[in-house]
């Protein structure tokens, strides 16, 4: 079986690929195929009021580290905070989930060990027509649906926060 391999490159601010995913501007920073499938990286802004759904990602290990702002979440029952400087580790298979605090956006890097959560993000998401905030829309459920079991992920329900 051959290995993936991987190769130098470099970002750069505005390199990064677009897409509007679930209400945020996400910037796809690192993709598995230039780490040789090792990890991925997603800038995300979120909007205030933003919230994840409780879910598990089932293949990798998820990372936040935040740029801006203060997040609250929750991992297997345990709640936990972070702003700006803080860094959140969730393992695969954690029932976890986040939302934005205050009236400001917030800015997290995202890293998935090994890849695949941004190609899930790409699949879920849609093109972005300009690097900002989307406008107000209603989530595809069944897009999500399909890409979230695609890439081994499970939605399990509303936030308990």
């Amino acid at each position: 079986m051959a290995q993936a391999t991987s190769a130098f490159h470099v970002v750069g601010e505005d390199d990064a690929t677009a897409i509007w995913f679930l209400g945020t501007l996400a910037l796809i920073k690192g993709h598995g195929a230039g780490s040789g499938g090792v990890f991925g990286v997603v800038e995300f802004t979120h909007p205030p009021g933003f919230a994840t759904p409780l879910h598990v990602h089932n293949n990798e290990d998820e990372a936040f580290y935040v740029l801006d702002g203060a997040i609250r979440g929750v991992c297997d029952g345990r709640e936990w905070s972070a702003s700006r400087g803080g860094f959140v580790w969730l393992p695969r298979g954690s029932r976890h989930g986040y939302r934005v605090e205050g009236d400001e956006p917030v800015r997290t890097l995202v890293f998935s060990i090994p890849a695949g959560f941004e190609r899930f993000v790409i699949e879920a998401g849609e093109p972005a027509l300009a690097r900002t905030l989307p406008p107000p829309s209603e989530p595809d459920l069944e897009k999500l649906g399909a890409a979230a079991a695609r890439y081994g992920q499970e939605i399990l329900g509303p936030l308990p926060l």
